[in-house]
C-alpha cells in the first residue's frame, strides 16, 4: 500500500513576522488566521497546500538542530507552478519590488519556464510554467 497525503504544510523559519506577512501578502498570498499567533503563521498556497512561517525562537521549539541561515545555506527550494510565463514574471517581479531579491536566471525550454526569488529571509520560491499538452 503506498502512501497518499492530502494537505502539505511547509514548516519555514522567519525573522520577522509582520515583514514576512507584508512580503507575501504583496505577492497574493492570504493567511488562515486561527493559525496564526504574534509568532506563527499559515500562509495559503492552494486548497490543501499551506506554508507555515514561524519565527525563528517558534521554530526551533521543533527540532534539536540548527536553523540554517538561508542567506547563506539552501536546504529546500520551493516550487510552484504558474499558468503561463507570464504569471510566473508577474510574481518573481512582485517579490522583487517587495523586498525580496533575485536567485537565479530565467530559464526558458520552449515547454518550461521559470524563474525564482529569494524571500525576506533568503528562502528560494521557483516559479514554473509548463505546457501540460508536453508532459503526457
Amino acid at each position: 500500500m503506498s502512501f497518499r497525503s492530502n494537505n502539505i504544510f511547509v514548516n519555514l523559519p522567519i525573522k520577522n513576522l509582520k515583514k514576512s506577512v507584508d512580503f507575501f501578502s504583496t505577492l497574493g498570498f492570504e493567511f488562515n488566521q486561527q493559525f496564526t499567533d504574534e509568532t506563527t503563521t499559515c500562509m495559503i498556497v492552494h486548497d490543501n497546500i499551506f506554508v507555515m512561517l514561524l519565527e525563528e525562537s517558534r521554530f526551533q521549539t521543533f527540532t534539536n538542530k540548527n536553523i540554517v541561515d538561508a542567506t547563506k545555506a539552501t536546504e529546500v527550494l520551493i516550487a510552484l507552478s504558474a499558468e503561463s510565463p507570464e504569471q510566473v514574471d508577474e510574481m518573481v517581479n512582485k517579490a522583487i519590488e517587495a523586498g525580496g531579491s533575485h536567485a537565479n536566471e530565467k530559464q526558458d525550454h520552449g515547454f518550461m519556464y521559470g524563474w525564482s526569488f529569494q524571500d525576506l529571509d533568503g528562502h528560494i520560491w521557483e516559479v514554473v510554467y509548463m505546457d501540460e499538452n508536453y508532459v503526457e
